[in-house]
């Protein structure tokens, strides 16, 4: 599922309809006793790092020997692709950068090739461990992406990875997984890093 940059509340209604939608075309209706979780990822270490400790503790007694019974849980991996800002560089007679469409065309190619190879690597760890998971990618800010769509999916647990930056690169970079610590309305698990590891 790949959303737009248009209105947020439209991709959501399309990401919940897609949710809520079975292999046959009919609605279905998910039970109250089944919990939502999205585990974010990006091409960083940290975040399948995350990923990975996520489906190591989290589903350590899923019994993925009977694929018959219903999961407890519903794993959505999430990838949120920022929006592109082109760099245009002016001289005294003005801006030199002109995209084309072909330019354009070529940039969106690219970024979805980027986001199927995330969600391929994440769908082969979640093979490995037996769990059946949706895919997502959304576009825009990833921050403020992902608290809109918790809120709005229903979603009960956001699992990040942390990069591990010091607190002067968290201060001007901002970090994604504390600003989500501070405004999703579910609550958000931060896997850190191994220490000494680095991105």
């Amino acid at each position: 599922m790949e959303a737009t940059n248009g209105s947020l509340e439209t991709n959501m209604q399309a990401v919940e309809r897609e949710m809520k939608t079975g292999d046959d075309g009919k609605e279905t209706t998910e039970e109250k006793n089944t919990m939502k979780i999205w585990i974010a990822v990006d091409e960083s270490d940290g975040s399948f790092y995350a990923l990975q400790w996520a489906l190591e503790h989290l589903f350590m007694q899923h019994d993925a020997t009977t694929e018959e019974k219903e999961q407890p849980f519903s794993v959505t991996v999430v990838h949120v692709q920022p929006p592109f800002k082109p760099n245009y560089t002016a001289l005294p007679v003005g801006p030199v950068l002109f995209t084309s469409s072909g330019m354009r065309e070529s940039l969106q190619k690219a970024e979805e090739e980027s986001a199927a190879k995330i969600l391929a690597r994440a769908q082969e760890l979640c093979d490995e461990h037996k769990i059946k998971a949706e895919y997502l990618v959304l576009k825009g800010n990833p921050k403020e992406i992902l608290v809109e769509a918790v809120e709005q999916m229903d979603v009960e647990l956001l699992v990040v990875g942390s990069r591990g930056l010091g607190q002067i690169k968290r201060a001007v970079l901002g970090s994604i997984s504390d600003y989500c610590a501070h405004h999703a309305k579910c609550p958000v698990l931060i896997v850190r890093p191994p220490k000494g590891s680095q991105d």
